[in-house]
């Protein structure tokens, strides 16, 4: 809401009116924006309000209700409810007598009477009804209790990309409880808000969404809730973690009831085991699946009789064959009956016979009449390709990676006819192709003799390979969606229809995986770059292909395809130019990542301006770049230390960590939150929250399993990282916690804080076992040695203690410091410590004897120091703008790094050649990160200007060109516009100049 006046009014008039103004309705949103024009006549009668404020609450509430039905529709990925209705229907109809028995059965009954059993799992092979089981449950439950309860429920099915994964069953299951009881929104909205449609999306969306599912269940106004999800074998993605999700809520939630089905998979049993569940085996409840099975095949026969007009005889004959071959499978008793369902009357009895017991025989004998058919071969070469594919995949994609006779290709009713002869293994479903049944999948992989495969499998990994190539070369282009500003977000490009991308959207995120699982195929000695294809993509569409990429959302899966290609063209000796030519388009992608995949037309703009002038990238796509920048600034010839930028946070960075295995990489800021990214992508994988104050120090436990984090809250939190769940807040500290760390065997956390104490916890019970006082002042730095006999500490009192954990008792001080210390660091073997020191140097101690050697170099504050994991090098960081890299055999510095105030240092726990700081990531290598922006006053301006947080460069204030974090300008004072000619001192230290032309480069601007 805006208000405005016509006259400053005085303070008098501004405190009666501040009353009315705390009681108005207000929402600062771009959509459903009010203004309430408020004119003040200079007298004592006050101020004239110029829209009524019911006609403003009316408009808020309107504006609220628009707002939560946005939400609603992101939330929303399917509705489970017509899900279900579906299901039903594709079979047949519920019939209630083939799921009625499970209403009897012991120990269905007592896990809905008996309070402590909350989940119950029901398991059994497949085609044994598990689905339409429970959606009777569901039926029955519904009519049982009505409206007096929740009921929320989810079908996973690993055929169908938008169910098969953990993220869509919490959004499945959310969207149902907020649909039946509105309140509940308001957990999701609160998130929401901040984010948009991207909570429910990005990589980090299960762990959030897991928080919000928790604090729904956790809700007062909650009643009894049921929820219920069929097939968790079919949840293809994060099912460990949803497992993992559904044993803790079902113990912390005890009323809410739980019904999961899958098959019978030791490593659900496994997760499931944990917790107390009650379990129903269809294989153990023989006789009553049976029973149910003689039911549905007497309901499907008596359908058939009267549709095709089956004499009594007939109909008999078919029920008996049925009733003697299904092996109490409604999957079998299904599939026969829609075979049956396309013969005629006449041949009905003579081919009842050829439909053999069992799925595999049924499955097998199916295929034969594929390979009978007239157009055996295009059926199997689409079988084929839906086997291996890495998702359903729609008409357009298909037709791309399938060779087709010419009379099918392009015709989609006639595509659509060859699916229809594999109407047993698959199904049409708004234009994608999927299996009717995954079982269905698994026969076509494991029985290579169906003619499916006749190169193999391999083989036909190479062939979908080569056509993904084909796909791209003939479909990428520049601008395919047109949208022309180069500074465009992603979120405001609108798709054309029909898309121009759709032939290619799987070729552009899957081709470099078909061709790293066809890698074994040698027959005709196919190689990595066959006929010379890969260096011809990458001369002329690759580009195009970043572009597809960022608009299809997928520029994480684009890195992961480059750094596999290198490592496939490693392994298999390929030529050198063309592993030189895939290298540097991987430092292109990952260099550049932030640039083009917020905004896909910035690739031909700042990804060729900013590059190094030798990168064969750069210099192969010269004709692309942008016809507004009259000059090349000058940047670096080669490729620079830095590998990868990562932002993400709003503050500064003040701690990042390595998981032992190298695999994650967490960081901490002054923004309140910890983040975990997968380092060779670049991406964020959760966003942990829970901290009320800037977050100082992060700890990987040695397994991985848990991250401890310290904050000027005064506690330490535990994470499971898995999850992204705090599990324990540990409470003790009277001031800030500056740095905590843990010993190598997990049983003990040490922190360390602004009270003058460490504190060593016992993670298990969340309660301290010890505390280290008389540490004389803050402690700023904590470190175990190896075998965990030993606690070091550094404080600002200059002094370095070193602490017998056992006993709590200081054993040694080690003075020589002349200011504070502010980080210590055992060497991997424990016969060394090393400190830095606001007194700019590094020393070097021998504990045995407590003697020191001083590296000397730095100018300003040493604020960490980090040991390479064989000994021979140490790192340090300071506030002079370097790190120095040491040998501290010889105490000679090495290397230098000139970067922008690393607040930490730490060596790669993999590859002790990567170096992380918090300003870049660095191979000496030396490899870091930036997760931190700091935000400054917009500069409007017209013409050429700088946007807020620097980052970029803008046109009549509209983002243009985006500026690499190290040639932003550290200030607003460093960038100055003489009309078109832009000079920026950069936080790397060198001065760029960028001459513009002076008409619009945007168009339409």
């Amino acid at each position: 809401m805006f208000f405005t006046s016509d006259e400053s009014p005085d303070s008098g008039v501004s405190r009666r009116l501040s009353p009315m103004l705390a009681t108005t309705p207000s929402k600062n949103h771009l959509a459903g924006t009010m203004v309430c024009t408020i004119s003040y006549d200079g007298s004592n009668s006050g101020f004239q309000v110029g829209q009524n404020l019911g006609h403003i609450t009316t408009q808020f509430l309107q504006s609220e209700t628009s707002l939560n039905e946005a939400c609603l529709r992101d939330l929303r990925t399917t509705n489970p409810h017509h899900d279900k209705d579906r299901i039903q229907n594709t079979n047949g109809g519920l019939l209630k007598d083939s799921y009625c028995w499970i209403l009897d059965n012991k120990e269905f009954q007592q896990w809905q009477d008996n309070q402590s059993n909350c989940l119950l799992w029901i398991r059994g092979d497949p085609g044994k009804g598990k689905t339409m089981l429970l959606c009777g449950i569901i039926d029955e439950l519904t009519r049982s209790i009505g409206d007096t309860v929740n009921i929320s429920f989810f079908f996973c099915q690993a055929t169908d990309v938008r169910i098969n994964n953990a993220t869509a069953v919490l959004r499945g299951l959310i969207y149902s409880l907020v649909k039946k009881q509105p309140s509940l929104l308001s957990h999701v909205k609160s998130q929401y808000d901040h984010a948009g449609k991207v909570l429910f999306e990005d990589i980090n969306a299960f762990n959030a969404l897991s928080r919000i599912f928790t604090d729904i269940l956790k809700d007062p106004t909650l009643p009894t809730t049921y929820l219920i999800i069929d097939a968790l074998d079919e949840c293809t993605t994060g099912l460990a973690s949803l497992l993992d999700l559904i044993t803790q809520v079902s113990s912390a939630c005890p009323q809410i009831k739980w019904i999961v089905s899958s098959r019978n998979w030791p490593d659900i049993e496994e997760r499931l085991d944990t917790t107390q569940t009650a379990t129903i085996s269809l294989e153990l409840n023989e006789e009553s699946v049976s029973e149910a099975v003689s039911k549905f095949i007497q309901h499907k026969v008596h359908y058939l009789a009267k549709v095709k007009k089956y004499s009594d005889e007939t109909r008999d004959t078919i029920g008996h064959h049925l009733s003697s071959n299904s092996q109490g499978t409604f999957l079998w008793v299904a599939l026969v009956c829609q075979e049956l369902d396309r013969i005629s009357r006449r041949h009905a009895l003579k081919k009842l016979e050829a439909f053999p017991p069992g799925l595999n025989a049924l499955y097998g004998r199916m295929i034969d009449q594929v390979r009978n058919s007239e157009d055996a071969e295009s059926c199997k070469r689409i079988l084929a390709v839906m086997s291996i594919v890495y998702r359903p995949i729609a008409f357009d994609e298909l037709a791309s990676l399938v060779e087709l006779p010419d009379d099918l290709s392009g015709d989609s009713e006639a595509l659509s006819e060859i699916i229809a002869i594999c109407g047993s293994f698959l199904t049409v479903r708004e234009d994608t192709i999927i299996f009717v049944h995954q079982s269905a999948k698994e026969f076509l992989l494991r029985e290579t003799q169906t003619g499916v495969f006749p190169g193999g499998i391999e083989a036909e990994h190479q062939t979908i390979f080569s056509r993904s190539l084909k796909a791209m070369f003939k479909t990428l282009q520049r601008d395919i969606f047109q949208i022309k500003f180069p500074g465009l977000p992603i979120e405001k490009v609108i798709p054309p229809s029909p898309s121009t991308l759709a032939a290619a959207q799987y070729a552009c995120v899957y081709w470099v995986d078909h061709l790293h699982n066809s890698r074994g195929h040698e027959k005709k000695n196919l190689d990595i770059d066959e006929r010379g294809c890969v260096s011809d993509f990458l001369q002329k569409k690759y580009l195009h292909w970043l572009e597809a990429l960022s608009i299809l959302g997928s520029i994480s899966q684009g890195i992961a395809a480059m750094l596999k290609l290198e490592g496939l063209l490693q392994g298999k000796g390929e030529s050198a130019t063309l592993l030189h030519r895939v290298q540097d388009a991987s430092r292109f992608i990952r260099y550049h990542r932030l640039a083009i995949e917020r905004c896909p037309l910035q690739v031909y703009s700042s990804p060729l301006i900013f590059s190094p002038m030798s990168s064969l990238t750069r210099r192969c796509y010269q004709g692309e770049r942008p016809d507004w920048v009259l000059n090349e600034p000058l940047v670096d010839n080669d490729w620079s230390p830095c590998l990868q930028t990562l932002e993400g946070h709003s503050g500064p960075v003040r701690s990042i960590a390595w998981s032992q295995d190298g695999s994650r990489l967490a960081s901490a800021s002054s923004d309140i939150t910890v983040r975990i990214w997968d380092p060779a992508t670049g991406q964020c994988v959760s966003t942990l929250e829970g901290h009320r104050y800037s977050v100082n120090s992060i700890a990987w436990s040695q397994d991985g399993s848990r991250l401890a984090s310290a904050s000027d809250d005064n506690t330490v939190r535990i994470w499971d990282p898995a999850t992204g769940q705090c599990v324990s807040t540990l409470e003790g500290h009277r001031s800030s916690v500056n740095s905590i760390a843990w010993s190598q065997d997990r049983r003990r956390l040490a922190s360390g804080s602004s009270d003058n104490t460490v504190r060593i916890w016992d993670p298990a019970t969340s309660q301290w076992a010890a505390s280290l006082s008389w540490c004389g002042s803050s402690v700023n730095s904590i470190a175990w040695s190896q075998d965990g006999s030993r606690l070091a500490s550094g404080s600002s009192d200059n002094i370095v203690r070193i602490w017998d954990s056992a006993t709590g008792q200081c054993v040694l001080i080690l003075e020589g410091h002349r200011y504070s210390v502010n980080s210590i660091a055992w060497s991997q073997d424990g016969r060394r410590l090393a400190s830095g020191s606001s007194d700019t140097t590094v020393r070097i101690w021998d504990p045995a004897i407590g003697l020191c050697a001083t590296l000397e170099g730095h100018s300003d504050w040493v604020k960490s120091i980090s040991w390479s994991r064989d000994g021979t090098r140490l790192a340090s960081a300071s506030r002079d703008r370097t790190v120095r890299i040491w040998v501290p055999a010889t105490r000679q510095c090495v290397l230098t790094l000139y970067i922008s105030s690393p607040d930490f240092v730490q060596f790669d726990k993999v590859n002790f050649n990567h170096l992380h700081t918090s300003i870049g990531t660095f191979d000496i290598g030396l490899t870091g990160i930036v997760t931190s922006t700091h935000s400054s006053t917009v500069l409007e301006q017209y013409g050429y200007g700088l946007n807020d947080d620097h980052s970029w460069i803008t046109y009549n204030g509209v983002n243009l060109l985006w500026l690499p974090a190290e040639y932003r300008p550290t200030s607003s004072g460093l960038f100055s516009v003489s009309a078109t000619n832009v000079a920026i001192a950069c936080s790397s230290g060198v001065v760029i100049f960028l001459a513009l032309t002076e008409q619009s480069p945007i168009p339409g601007l």
